[in-house]
């Protein structure tokens, strides 16, 4: 099933619960994935529709994706939410404030989420990663997207690289399955030891 979603509206959010539910029959599974940022600048650089567009990616698509597969999960017994959260709002960077700030609330969202839901079989973790080799990355580096500049943003990751995709696919598998039926509100760092 491919779908187009703008995670950021209520309808595009509920035509994807229902589409999916439609095609599968049920739904075991919701994963928080989008996600953008804000160039590295100032605080006060950042524009008003800037800063509104990183919240609705980053923080709204998480109280829409709850407003529409909280009641499908209670339906039919429970189910698992993971959202993708980030370092970020763990740890921090300088001229991210505002992303930074997004992240900090997916992963109170998360906890808040996970101690609520509990009761009806639904699981909520997220994972936040350290910033990978991806093309948001270039948001993230202070100045231009040079060979130094990257190098001083991995100089920072004590294992000494970027996070890849398939380090995060390998803790979300985990967190979904049934090997992790006892975890919830757990925000876990895939970031080589940045948060130490």
């Amino acid at each position: 099933l491919a779908a187009y979603v703008d995670v950021s509206q209520s309808d595009s959010m509920a035509a994807l619960v229902s589409q999916t539910v439609l095609a599968t029959k049920q739904l075991n599974i919701f994963v928080n994935n989008a996600g953008t940022s804000h160039k590295n600048s100032s605080l006060l650089d950042v524009d008003e529709a800037t800063f509104d567009r990183v919240f609705a990616v980053n923080v709204k698509s998480i109280y829409l994706s709850a407003i529409h597969v909280v009641p499908q999960f209670r339906a039919q017994g429970g189910g698992v939410f993971l959202n993708i959260a980030s370092t970020a709002g763990v740890r921090p960077r300088p001229g991210l404030t505002w992303y930074n700030g997004t992240k900090g609330a997916a992963i109170t969202m998360t906890k808040s989420m996970a101690v609520e839901l509990a009761p009806d079989h639904i699981r909520v973790n997220a994972i936040n990663p350290v910033a990978g080799d991806t093309p948001l990355l270039k948001q993230f580096l202070p100045g231009e997207d040079t060979p130094e500049t990257r190098q001083k943003f991995v100089d920072t990751i004590p294992l000494g690289r970027l996070s890849q995709p398939l380090d995060i696919a390998r803790a979300a598998l985990f967190l979904v399955s049934d090997e992790a039926e006892f975890i919830t509100g757990v925000c876990l760092e895939v970031d080589g030891g940045r948060c130490v």
